[in-house]
C-alpha cells in the first residue's frame, strides 16, 4: 500500500541529489509525529564547542543523533530521559523507503529519523551528515510546515551554494557521489503554514548503524 504519491516526478538537482515536490502527504504521518514529540520532546543541543544549535531536535528509531561536549554521535538512549527513543512508525519507514526507491536506492532500511524543529528566523549552518557507518546508504529529508531555503554547497564549504526553496511535503534524497555533500538551511523568514503555523519540521532518515 502506497501512502505517498509514487507518481511524482523526480528531479535530479545535481548528480545524485534528487527532489520530489509535494511527495509527503501530511495526513498519514501527523498523528505519529505528534506521539513522538510527546514521548521525546525536542530540545536544543549544543555543539562540542558549547554553541547552542538553533533548531530543537528529537529522534525516533533504534538510535538518535546527539551532540554535546563529548562530540557528535548516535545513541540508543535519549540523553534527556535516559530512555530508548520512540520506535519508528511504519508510516515513517514507508515514506523514506518509497522516496529512496524512486531515486534508485532500492534497499534503504533507515534505523534513525532525526527530527529538527525550526521556528521563524532559525536556520542550520553548513555541515554534512558524516556520523553514519555505511556511506552507501542515502539520506532522505522531508520538509513539513514553513517554507525554507536549502543550500547545496557540494564537496566543499567554500563553493557558492545552490539555493533551493523547499515547501511543505517536499522530499530530498541524496547519496552515492553526493552522500557527503555540504548543505545548510538559511534562516527562515516565511509566512506561517496553514496548519503548522510558524514551525518547520524536518524529518531526516538515515541508516546509522
Amino acid at each position: 500500500m502506497n501512502l505517498f504519491d509514487m507518481d511524482k516526478t523526480v528531479s535530479e538537482i545535481q548528480p545524485d541529489i534528487y527532489l520530489l515536490r509535494n511527495f509527503a502527504n501530511f495526513d498519514p504521518i501527523k498523528h505519529a509525529l505528534k506521539i513522538i514529540l510527546k514521548q521525546a520532546p525536542p530540545r536544543h543541543m549544543h555543539t562540542p564547542g558549547g554553541r547552542r544549535i538553533n533548531a530543537a531536535m528529537t529522534a525516533c528509531g533504534s538510535v538518535g543523533w546527539v551532540s554535546d561536549h563529548n562530540g557528535y554521535r548516535y545513541s540508543r538512549l535519549n540523553p534527556q530521559t535516559q530512555q530508548a527513543w520512540p520506535s519508528m512508525p511504519e508510516t515513517f519507514q514507508q515514506l523514506a523507503q518509497q522516496a529512496a526507491q524512486l531515486c534508485d536506492f532500492e534497499a534503504f532500511q533507515p534505523d534513525s529519523c532525526l527530527i529538527n524543529v525550526y521556528q521563524n528566523e532559525q536556520g542550520m549552518g553548513c555541515h554534512r551528515d558524516e556520523n553514519e557507518q555505511d556511506m552507501n546508504q542515502p539520506v532522505v529529508s522531508v520538509s513539513l510546515g514553513m517554507t525554507a531555503t536549502f543550500q547545496i554547497y557540494g564537496v566543499s564549504k567554500s563553493h557558492k551554494p545552490l539555493a533551493l526553496d523547499l515547501f511543505h511535503g517536499d522530499v530530498m534524497v541524496w547519496g552515492r557521489g553526493a552522500r557527503l555533500m555540504y548543505h545548510a538551511i538559511k534562516p527562515i523568514r516565511s509566512n506561517p503554514h496553514s496548519v503548522l503555523g510558524y514551525k518547520r519540521y524536518n524529518l531526516t532518515f538515515r541508516k546509522a548503524l
